[in-house]
């Protein structure tokens, strides 16, 4: 970035340098933790006009489709939303700003990338609970009543992009943090869906029925009850709360609470104005409403994060009763669909720890040391990768298999197991355990009766799902790795430095590595090998003749 433009950027930073917090907490705000992006570099700050319907979103999408490697993303703060009708916004759009790489969510997290894991599992197990305020930032202006209908008074007002122009019939919030309570127990939850918007009082949402959201349970409580479901719909908070709205959690626990363990403080929340919940205080926009629960609509199309535009359906909407907001906020928007996006990054992080809790400490075994779920794609829930310790007795594996396919009813579609000199994350290693530690006719099983989950739904069986589950260990001693052993492959990188050539990123496997059957007489050969001494080989050789064996049999050796 030029001077001019460092310029530029930091004059429209300032209005978010809101000063010292008139509450007492232990986390930051959205606010800061954009300056804190700021500061470190990760953020791109557009200062000009953009049409939020028909640039935003293609334009930061091509820093996951352009070759862009995840250290490099950043997050994007527009500060001129427009529409494609010419109407310009006061709010700012941020988008990939939570989770656009792994430091951007280390940033927001507050901790270093190797605690995140064990600060998820304690926060689930140990959550907060809130601190209730009487006077909050989300709540600076109120809009209600009348002024709802007033041009930019109601949902018009909010510059919520179109996330896939030419698909999407409509802006929908994609960082929208639904707010509802169990109307039997009391227990509010937060969840993270997409929002429709219908019209300046009437937001569209789809409550993931077949991920058996909260917010589903109590929509069908209060229709039993004949009433209607009072929702709180968060667009833009601290960063703690966003991490927790999108994680999956038991339907007990307040995701608040939790968010609260996360910052390690209770979360500042405010009675909402027109509803009887409960808001982060800190909070950006909160649209305040009752969620219909006699008669549904049709909504959608809007493409979604299994990689394919969901087609419409009939699904709730809600009316709005109040819009509060900050003076200046800032408004959030998932960069989702097709992975990788700051959607996956966000649950990705968050749920490997996650799995890796469950197999290790719940089931107990100790065999697996690493889980990996796969991103570029398909999106985290179809394949799922658990590394184990060579030597893992093959019971512990298959415990291993069964357990990650129980944990959650919606994924797991394909689940390996693999040594730890596979590296997880490369599809390509994967196939390769596949394809030589594997005997498909007694390694693989089917688990059938699995939820179709998240995605379009196959045409048999009502749509039903299943998981396969692959043991692609190794069933005993095998030969090296063919690759040049290490030290010859970090000479030859020095040599390749030295001659100027370009820059190298070595792909696991980069060199060759003993798997268990490497006998010391070849070892001896192949380093009669390198001195150049292959002709003297070659006698030795000789004298092994035999005219009893057939073309291709092994020769043993200890």
């Amino acid at each position: 970035m030029d001077e001019r433009a460092a310029g530029r950027a930091s004059s429209a930073l300032e209005r978010y340098r809101d000063g010292p917090p008139k509450h007492r907490r232990c986390y930051p705000d959205l606010h800061e933790h954009v300056l804190a992006l700021a500061r470190a570099g990760l953020l791109v700050v557009v200062d000009e006009p953009i049409n939020k319907d028909t640039e935003m979103h293609p334009l930061v999408r091509w820093q996951y489709r352009g070759g862009i490697p995840e250290p490099e993303r950043k997050a994007f703060l527009f500060t001129q939303p427009t529409d494609s009708k010419g109407r310009r916004f006061d709010i700012s759009v941020l988008v990939a700003g939570l989770a656009a790489n792994r430091d951007v969510y280390r940033l927001g997290f507050g901790k270093p990338l190797e605690e995140i894991g064990e600060t998820w599992v304690k926060a689930i197990a140990e959550p907060i609970a809130p601190r209730l305020i009487t006077h909050a930032p989300c709540q600076e202006l109120v809009t209600t009543g009348a002024d709802l209908e007033r041009d930019g008074g109601g949902l018009d007002g909010l510059p919520v992009p179109i996330s896939t122009p030419g698909w999407d019939n409509a802006p929908y919030l994609s960082a929208g943090h639904f707010i509802t309570k169990d109307p039997d127990t009391g227990v509010q939850n937060v969840g993270n869906y997409r929002g429709q918007l219908k019209a300046p009082r009437r937001l569209g949402m789809n409550p993931s029925v077949e991920l058996r959201a909260g917010i589903f349970a109590h929509w069908e409580k209060c229709k039993a009850r004949g009433e209607p479901l009072p929702c709180a719909v968060v667009v833009g908070c601290p960063p703690a709360i966003s991490y927790a709205s999108v994680q999956k959690m038991p339907a007990h626990l307040d995701e608040i609470a939790v968010a609260g363990a996360l910052a390690g403080g209770p979360i500042n929340v405010v009675r909402a104005k027109t509803v009887d919940l409960l808001v982060p205080a800190e909070a950006e926009i909160v649209i305040e409403g009752l969620i219909n629960t006699e008669v549904l609509e049709p909504e959608a199309p809007f493409g979604e994060s299994h990689g394919y535009v969901n087609l419409q359906e009939y699904n709730a909407f809600m009316e709005v009763t109040a819009i509060t907001r900050r003076r200046h906020p800032i408004l959030p928007s998932f960069i989702s669909q097709v992975t990788p996006s700051e959607s996956s990054v966000i649950r990705r992080v968050a749920m490997e720890p996650v799995y890796l809790h469950h197999l290790r400490a719940v089931l107990g075994i100790q065999g697996v040391k690493r889980v990996t779920m796969h991103e570029p794609l398909t999106s985290l829930y179809a394949v799922i990768a658990l590394q184990c310790a060579r030597g893992t007795p093959e019971s512990e594996i298959w415990r291993a298999l069964y357990g990650a396919a129980s944990l959650h009813r919606f994924a797991g579609k394909w689940i390996i197991a693999v040594d730890e000199d596979i590296e997880p994350e490369n599809a390509d290693a994967l196939l390769w355990a596949m394809s030589y530690r594997c005997q498909p006719q007694h390694d693989l099983k089917v688990v059938p009766h699995k939820d179709p989950g998240h995605g379009p739904r196959g045409p048999r069986d009502a749509g039903e799902s299943a998981a396969v589950l692959i043991d692609a260990t190794l069933k005993g001693p095998y030969a090296p790795v063919a690759l040049p052993k290490r030290e010859f492959m970090e000479h030859a990188k020095a040599i390749w430095e030295r001659l100027g050539l370009p820059p190298l990123t070595p792909q696991p496997p980069w060199h060759g590595y003993d798997l268990g059957h490497w006998p010391r007489e070849l070892e001896r050969q192949a380093e009669m090998a390198v001195r150049s001494e292959y002709f003297e080989l070659g006698k030795h050789l000789a004298n092994e003749r035999r005219g009893d064996v057939a073309m291709n049999a092994p020769v043993e050796r200890e």
